[in-house]
């Protein structure tokens, strides 16, 4: 399997970091049974009637440190929302990987962030570029999301709150920032931005993108990887 191989190549190597991504099912809020069990007696709705609101996870994992990075939205989970939640991590963590140069994306192959999406490819080569790092995308095939590292914090996520009342946004995030694995507690944010869908380049646009693309033979949409431009430095 090539992302095994991989894994294997980069588990000592310092100067990549690997970041495991995807979202969780839209969660609904209000008096709703989520069918867990819980230690104190819950009150909940056994219907899904219209819910007072929606919040959807999206989490971004760091499986060789044991780090979670839980975003919340009640938009829409696009091409923007999964770049933004990618650069503000980063932001977060690179003065702790002073030695990382190429961050490897574990994902699966979704709508949104697929490596044939305009607007994500798009985004993706404006952070390398930015943050002067390679971005290294690896996407597991058809019905294997269940090897993305990301899904065992999920599992432990929804034992962690299954039998609760998530009866508010801010009874949800707290309930995420309670869980731990490995003894840590995630960073939970709740991104207020409005995403809508339907953003992309034209065909022009992605011609001209794909320059700064370097596809696997052979497994051309799950594996590229791009590249940084060097900074021009005035004066």
């Amino acid at each position: 399997m090539k992302l095994e191989e991989i894994r294997q190549k980069v588990r000592a190597d310092k100067s990549v970091l690997r970041l495991s991504m995807d979202a969780k099912a839209t969660v609904l809020i209000g008096d709703y049974s989520r069918g867990g069990r819980s230690r104190i007696q819950v009150h909940a709705a056994d219907h899904d009637f219209k819910p007072d609101e929606k919040v959807t996870p999206y989490c971004i994992f760091l499986p060789d440190h044991n780090r979670a990075y839980l975003y919340f939205t009640s938009s829409r989970v696009t091409s923007n929302f999964i770049a933004d939640c990618l650069l503000d991590c980063w932001q977060q963590i690179h003065q702790d990987f002073p030695e990382v140069q190429t961050l490897l994306l574990l994902q699966d192959n979704g709508p949104e962030n697929h490596s044939r999406r305009t607007q994500f490819m798009q985004r993706m080569v404006q952070m390398a570029d930015h943050c002067q790092l390679s971005i290294q995308l690896a996407y597991y095939p058809p019905y294997h999301s269940k090897y993305n590292p990301v899904e065992r914090f999920w599992g432990i996520l929804e034992k962690h709150w299954n039998g609760a009342l998530l009866d508010s946004i801010p009874t949800a995030l707290n309930f995420a920032r309670t869980v731990t694995w490995n003894q840590q507690h995630p960073v939970v944010k709740l991104v207020r931005t409005i995403y809508h869908k339907g953003v992309r380049l034209t065909a022009k646009a992605m011609a001209l993108l794909e320059i700064r693309f370097e596809r696997l033979q052979g497994l051309e949409k799950y594996f590229v990887l791009i590249r940084p431009q060097p900074q021009i430095l005035s004066g």
